[in-house]
């Protein structure tokens, strides 16, 4: 696949996960919450929204195009919450602070990211000097971390991706990924492109793990909540709902608090992901 139809089918894929929801912005008045972002935290929300609205008069709109899109909507004034799955950047706080604007991080959910392959593969631990190397290319046969004799697929994140932001910080270490690497939009794009090559691997957010794909331990932890809370599970991290305090509506402020709380905690969990207030 040449390099300009990878990032056309990333692209369309990005606005795949945005067709079923509305655009807008709250500044157009009355009760209207607009929330854009990661693609991992999008369960948590449509969820919690789901719920919210049964006793609140209220208009959500959620997108999910990657953290970083999100991130950069809330410094445009384009949305009220910015879902991430990762820590602001610095240079997003720099242009945060040079537009006068007072950004508030609020961590929503723990998350693991979880190395996956088909159900078919044999391979059911890696440590993460294996999933480096099968990331970057020096390991490309399956039978070279005690799996079957053939080519490793490698499918990763696009670059707008908090997962992949994480993924290449605690795996990679900034090292550049494969260029043969396939890339798609979502979680659950990776998914689904796991589960249809036995010779795949990918690596999604805990939330997103079913039954099409098989997860695997690293480092000999098994990817389950309690070692996640506890942090022995060696990729994990915290999801996030970044707002600016300057311009926040009162509607917004509550969603968020709704999260928070005891019932949103609860859809958290429900959700596939792990509570950080339980």
């Amino acid at each position: 696949m040449n390099k300009t139809l990878k990032r056309f089918l990333v692209a369309l894929s990005a606005v795949l996960i945005a067709l079923p929801v509305f655009t807008g912005c709250s500044k157009d008045g009355g009760k209207k919450i607009v929330i854009k972002g990661s693609t991992t935290v999008l369960p948590i929300t449509q969820k919690a929204a789901e719920e919210y609205r049964k006793t609140n008069k209220v208009s959500i709109t959620i997108e999910g195009s990657g953290s970083g899109n999100g991130i950069k909507a809330l410094l445009d004034g384009t949305c009220d919450i910015a879902n991430a799955s990762r820590e602001m950047k610095e240079k997003e706080v720099k242009k945060a602070q040079e537009k006068g604007l007072q950004t508030k991080e609020i961590a929503c959910a723990l998350d693991m990211i979880i190395p996956v392959v088909n159900p078919k593969n044999p391979v059911k631990n890696l440590s993460l000097t294996q999933l480096k190397g099968i990331y970057d290319g020096s390991i490309s046969n399956w039978k070279q971390v005690g799996g079957s004799d053939a080519k490793i697929v490698v499918i990763s994140r696009d670059t707008s991706s908090g997962t992949y932001e994480v993924w290449e910080g605690k795996v990679m270490h900034k090292t550049d990924v494969r260029k043969d690497a396939l890339l798609q939009a979502s979680n659950g794009a990776v998914a689904s492109a796991v589960a249809g090559n036995d010779k795949a691997i990918g690596y999604i957010g805990f939330g997103y793990l079913n039954s099409t794909v098989k997860a695997v331990k690293v480092n000999n932890v098994e990817p389950i909540i309690a070692n996640g809370k506890s942090g022995k599970y060696p990729i994990s991290r915290k999801l996030y709902m970044y707002i600016n305090e300057k311009s926040i509506s009162e509607d917004a402020k509550k969603f968020i608090d709704y999260i928070l709380g005891n019932e949103g905690q609860k859809l958290v969990k429900e959700a596939g992901f792990i509570p950080i207030n339980m």
